[in-house]
């Protein structure tokens, strides 16, 4: 008789089960910086900033530091954050404010206003840039087509 090949697939009760026990699985540092892309030293200094939910990540055997889903995915949020620009100072402001608890949700929304009106700002000065660009490149192609390239941007003696 043939050997019986298991299935690869999960069956959906399966998968939901596999995802719930992702959600409740703490993570070590090293993963959490695979995860997120953030170094350990980065991850070390968002915890000495007090940039995280929880004011101190917990620890398991060892002392190694154990970060709760909830942790991996507020830590995502800051990431975003800060390649958008946001000051440290504002990212640690917003985490004070969530570990504060209900109540205080028109803060948190003014520091997220704020930092949407500079995106926007720096949005519409990165179209700005790239008009220019676009319209630069379209001078070289039209000069490089016509053989007349050598005539842009003449350095005089």
């Amino acid at each position: 008789m043939a050997p019986t090949v298991e299935s690869r697939v999960l069956s959906r009760s399966s998968a939901t089960v596999k995802f719930m026990a992702d959600l409740e699985e703490e993570l070590g540092i090293g993963e959490v910086a695979r995860r997120t892309g953030l170094s350990v030293h980065a991850l070390r200094f968002y915890e000495r900033e007090n940039l995280l939910l929880s004011q101190h990540v917990a620890r398991g055997t060892g002392g190694h530091r154990r970060y709760s889903p909830q942790e991996v995915y507020w830590l995502r949020i800051c990431i975003k954050l800060r390649a958008s620009g946001m000051p440290l100072a504002e990212i640690r402001r917003l985490a004070e404010l969530v570990r504060e608890g209900p109540g205080n949700e028109q803060e948190r929304l003014e520091l997220l206003r704020e930092q949407q009106r500079r995106v926007e700002n720096q949005l519409a000065e990165l179209a700005e840039c790239l008009r220019i660009i676009n319209r630069k490149v379209g001078i070289y192609e039209l000069h490089l087509a016509d053989g007349t390239a050598q005539d842009l941007w003449k350095a005089k003696a």
